[in-house]
């Protein structure tokens, strides 16, 4: 069926820009010009959202991506988008281009955090 739904949202994205599905964790993960936007698994899609976005997906009743932890459901960042997206291009896009926005803001932030890390501290001299 995953490939059913690929092909189906590959249809949906097709003014949005091309998207790849590739295997991982007994699903898939969604790109868009190699970047991760969603995550397919179990049949549903779910887009990636950032603090500033997930609002919107939750106010038009998306659910988080739950996984468990040590005993415990963890909450992540990939939410589900309106039923109505799934059957229209035009109600599908702005939740492609939320979830590409976020990837690319959550990507530049992490590059940000690397440089930092990696920046030359002083050091204690020796002695």
């Amino acid at each position: 069926m995953s490939a059913d739904l690929i092909a189906h949202l590959q249809d949906l994205a097709s003014d949005f820009g091309a998207l790849d599905a590739r295997r991982m964790f007994g699903g898939y993960g969604l790109y868009h010009d190699g970047v991760m936007i969603g995550l397919i698994t179990g049949d549903v899609l779910y887009l990636k959202t950032v603090e500033d976005t997930r609002e919107r997906f939750r106010a038009a009743g998306g659910e988080p991506f739950l996984y468990a932890r040590r005993g415990e459901t963890v909450p992540t960042s990939y939410w589900t988008v309106p039923e109505a997206a799934m059957d229209s291009a035009q109600e599908m896009r702005p939740w492609l281009a939320l979830a590409l926005e976020a990837a690319l803001r959550k990507k530049a932030a992490s590059g940000k955090k690397r440089v930092a890390k990696k920046a030359p501290g002083k050091k204690k001299p020796r002695g």
